[in-house]
């Protein structure tokens, strides 16, 4: 059963445009994620746990390295935990699959003319290399933000920065109560929430729940998403 936070208690708002975090949430990247930093951390008798890992997911890519080493007490800098993870998930990275839902609810939304972008923590070779494979499926966004990359996105998730570029982006440059954003991390739900707009929460699930209670909606899958709720047209049945 759907379970909507208590946030979200009032009607959800109208919305006129989409955002979408891509890792985990169009992309099945998380599970190479966490097996490779699993391994890593493996290396030097450390574990990757579930509560480092919330803390991780959505971050920028060095940031995350930050966080991995700090939280880990990895005996490595960022910059060489970094190096050995993209030489360890690079292959992977390029044949990744598309998560439930994802396609189908992407589709929906070009066909129906809903302005839709893609906002996330990637730089901008890493986010090529992920969608090699599904280019097609991608060339139907607005716009990328890639704020691993971007020189205007100063801050990183979960700082809101990311999402008020993406906005700033479309053609019509909606205000930040007009989008409505889908993700997975919590950091990015802190993100939206900060931005001013409204937050599809689809979390992995082994993340805590409590990390991102204060989303305006909370699903299991992109499968379950209701666009009507937020004003958007229906997808079919």
């Amino acid at each position: 059963m759907n379970k909507v936070s208590c946030s979200a208690k009032v009607a959800f708002k109208k919305v006129t445009h989409v955002i979408f975090d891509l890792d985990g949430l169009l992309l099945d990247t998380e599970s190479i994620y966490k097996r490779v930093f699993s391994d890593i951390a493996k290396k030097y008798g450390k574990i990757y746990t579930p509560e480092i890992q919330a803390k991780v997911i959505g971050r920028v890519e060095l940031d995350s390295a930050k966080v991995a080493v700090t939280e880990m007490k990895l005996p490595i800098s960022p910059s060489q935990f970094l190096q050995q993870y993209k030489s360890m998930a690079e292959s992977s990275l390029a044949s990744v699959g598309i998560m439930p839902g994802a396609e189908r609810l992407v589709r929906h939304f070009h066909s129906k003319q809903v302005p839709i972008a893609v906002a996330t923590s990637s730089g901008q070779d890493t986010y090529d290399l992920k969608v090699s494979k599904h280019k097609s499926l991608f060339s139907l966004f607005s716009h990328v933000v890639t704020g691993g990359t971007d020189p205007e996105v100063e801050r990183g998730k979960p700082s809101p920065d990311i999402f008020l570029v993406c906005a700033s982006r479309f053609k019509d440059k909606p205000k930040p109560e007009q989008c409505l954003v889908f993700e997975d991390a919590p950091n990015g739900v802190q993100a939206a929430l900060g931005a001013g707009m409204q937050v599809v929460w689809v979390p992995d699930k082994q993340t805590d729940e409590n990390l991102g209670k204060m989303a305006t909606l909370k699903l299991n899958s992109l499968d379950e998403v209701k666009p009507e709720l937020f004003g958007l047209p229906p997808l079919k049945q």
